[in-house]
């Protein structure tokens, strides 16, 4: 087959649970599901250029466990043959979808319970299923890119003026034969973090009811829609949000469904659709935690500012943000105390080493990391070579964030209870660099 011929699969599976579970994202507080509002799925594309195959598997949860993924990936190729290192398992980050891994620096919450093994089960089984019915779907195809403009569906966390990046990339496989769609990949980088944890319904948040405005009024088929997220460790829609209801995450979901739908009217067939892979492990430098008196400080100069801006009556953003802070500095006292009797190594040896994949299409380049990464190292990666774009959280995760020394100095949520250092995203940008220039 030539560099211009390409097989393209797709296929998506209903992975929500079937009784109540424990909705993950919020720390403090019991929220047990009640109910679905929308469904959660596995969604996967395969394209393979006669030689090479590469395999996208997005997932409606808040993260993919790293032995869970190594399973599932394992699995898929004793099936199918497609390669481990061209599979790319990834979770959209969805709060309101059931906690998926033990959150090490949230030990001390007593609200917070374990993991359901029943769901991880369920949920490892879903995400097979979709990859091999993506493999076993395959037919003559064309693809399609362009990249849309999502600004207004969220800001930096921290600052809505600081770094941010509201591209998004939209991949679009046609049959050759009919021009119909077989499926749409994108990557976006925001966190769903609409609905609030006064919110008892599962759901993919924005990025679920973005899906499915996309379908019923873009598309106008149930094609698979692959969703990604990109470096999203800190932005979100705090700053834009009108309030943390359903209607206002369709709201934003429809801000970006209608940005991808503006997108396909300036979409480029490509040509060269070779495939390439490469694939590299990394250990990640560990934070160097504070002594426990140092956290007992921190933790209680950040419950002394949250309540200060109540009483002076800020702004629900501002004390949003304050009270996400303080959550970070109980977190980590935790991680201190933890340090101190030595059980963290256990969380460390769960993460590493890091995977990092680059994906060659044609002229494209994607990049999956595990993790939340902040959008500056993102952005580095794309300054360093041209069309080239991350996706986040996959093939496991880094026990949430890999921040920004800024962030370090400023001591917010993320940068205090992260359990690598700050200086672990510029080994992650460059070795992808070296990687990236490789091919």
């Amino acid at each position: 087959m030539s560099e211009n011929s390409l097989l393209a699969g797709a296929a998506q599976i209903d992975i929500t649970p079937q009784h109540s579970l424990h909705l993950a994202g919020y720390p403090f507080v019991k929220r047990d599901s009640t109910g679905v509002h929308d469904k959660l799925l596995s969604s996967a594309l395969y394209l393979k250029d006669g030689e090479s195959g590469v395999l996208f598997i997005g997932n409606d949860v808040i993260f993919i466990p790293k032995d869970l993924s190594l399973r599932a990936r394992k699995r898929i190729t004793d099936i199918s043959g497609v390669q481990t290192k061209n599979i790319i398992i990834s979770a959209t980050h969805t709060h309101s979808s059931p906690s998926t891994i033990d959150f090490v620096s949230g030990g001390h919450d007593e609200l917070l319970p374990g993991v359901d093994k029943n769901f991880l089960q369920q949920l490892e089984e879903g995400i097979v299923a979709a990859g091999i019915a993506a493999i076993e779907n395959i037919k003559q195809a064309d693809l399609f890119f362009s990249v849309a403009d999502a600004s207004g569906i969220g800001t930096n966390r921290h600052n809505p003026n600081a770094a941010s990046d509201m591209q998004v990339p939209v991949l679009v496989a046609k049959e050759t034969k009919t021009s119909g769609i077989i499926a749409c990949m994108l990557i976006c980088n925001m966190h769903p973090t609409v609905l609030h944890d006064d919110s008892t319904l599962i759901s993919g948040d924005f990025p679920g009811l973005a899906r499915l405005q996309l379908q019923a009024d873009v598309f106008k088929t149930n094609c698979p829609v692959v969703y990604h997220i990109g470096t999203a460790g800190n932005q979100s829609p705090r700053h834009i949000t009108r309030s943390k209801t359903f209607e206002e995450a369709e709201r934003i979901g429809r801000i970006l469904a209608d940005a991808v739908a503006s997108s396909l009217k300036k979409m480029n067939k490509l040509d060269d659709v070779a495939i390439r892979v490469q694939q590299k492990f990394i250990e990640l430098p560990h934070r160097v935690l504070p002594g426990v008196d140092v956290a007992v400080a921190n933790e209680e100069a950040a419950a002394q500012k949250l309540n200060g801006l109540k009483k002076e009556g800020a702004t629900p953003q501002a004390i949003r943000s304050a009270e996400v802070n303080w959550f970070g500095a109980t977190e980590l006292l935790n991680l201190a105390n933890m340090n101190t009797a030595g059980s963290l190594q256990a969380a460390y040896d769960l993460c590493m080493p890091a995977e990092i994949q680059v994906i060659k299409i044609g002229r494209l380049r994607f990049v999956a990391w595990p993790g939340e990464i902040f959008v500056e190292y993102g952005l580095k990666i794309k300054k360093a070579v041209s069309n080239t774009f991350v996706l986040t959280l996959s093939n496991g995760e880094l026990q949430v964030y890999i921040a920004t020394k800024e962030a370090v100095e400023a001591g917010v949520y993320e940068a205090n209870n992260a359990i690598f250092d700050y200086t672990s995203g510029d080994l992650l940008v460059q070795e992808t660099i070296l990687m990236l220039k490789a091919l």
